[in-house]
């Protein structure tokens, strides 16, 4: 940290000691993010984090007069949040609403996060699946699936019958499925 901030945020916190209100609100300004971030990766939950981040705040502005100025004012920010949001979480795991509410908002958003993966791997399996394809069949795969030509188009587009055209779409998803079912253990 620069000494000019750490002068500067010395300065602010002996301020807010004297009650002075602005000086309250550029270190809340200053560290609004970095405490709702570190309140999400605990409480996995918008609403709790930004509760927790107004408790934080709240206990600074009523016990400012206890401030110690050689202390960090971030550490100290820092271990009051991370204290409310424990004693949150404790206190969830003894509350059945509160329970369901955190532990379901981190369920959501592991959800989401594993769906995420999921579907990249899927389509980068895909990707390959296509990729071994022989050059015709998987020329005219992607002109059924990639263009959404019909097959006739694609025969009259490449010279060839409409059955050539099915046949090689249905070697070319027959295929798919046996890599699909050969790197199954990749989803």
């Amino acid at each position: 940290m620069p000494e000019t901030k750490d002068f500067s945020e010395k300065l602010l916190v002996s301020e807010l000691k004297n009650h002075n209100e602005k000086a309250f609100r550029k270190l809340f300004d200053f560290y609004y993010q970095d405490i709702y971030g570190y309140s999400i990766s605990i409480l996995k939950s918008k609403e709790l984090a930004e509760e927790n981040v107004q408790d934080a705040f709240l206990k600074v502005w009523l016990h400012r007069e206890n401030l110690n100025l050689e202390q960090s004012f971030k550490s100290y920010l820092f271990t009051i949040a991370r204290n409310q949001a424990f004693n949150l979480l404790n206190k969830a795991a003894n509350d059945v609403l509160l329970k369901e509410e955190v532990f379901y908002e981190s369920q959501k958003s592991y959800d989401q996060t594993d769906y995420a993966i999921r579907e990249e791997d899927c389509k980068k399996l895909r990707k390959q699946a296509i990729k071994q394809l022989p050059p015709k069949r998987k020329r005219i795969f992607k002109m059924s699936r990639k263009k959404g030509m019909t097959y006739e188009e694609i025969s009259l587009e490449l010279g060839i019958s409409v059955n050539t055209v099915k046949n090689q779409m249905s070697k070319a998803l027959e295929s798919m499925r046996v890599f699909f079912k050969a790197n199954d253990n990749i989803l």
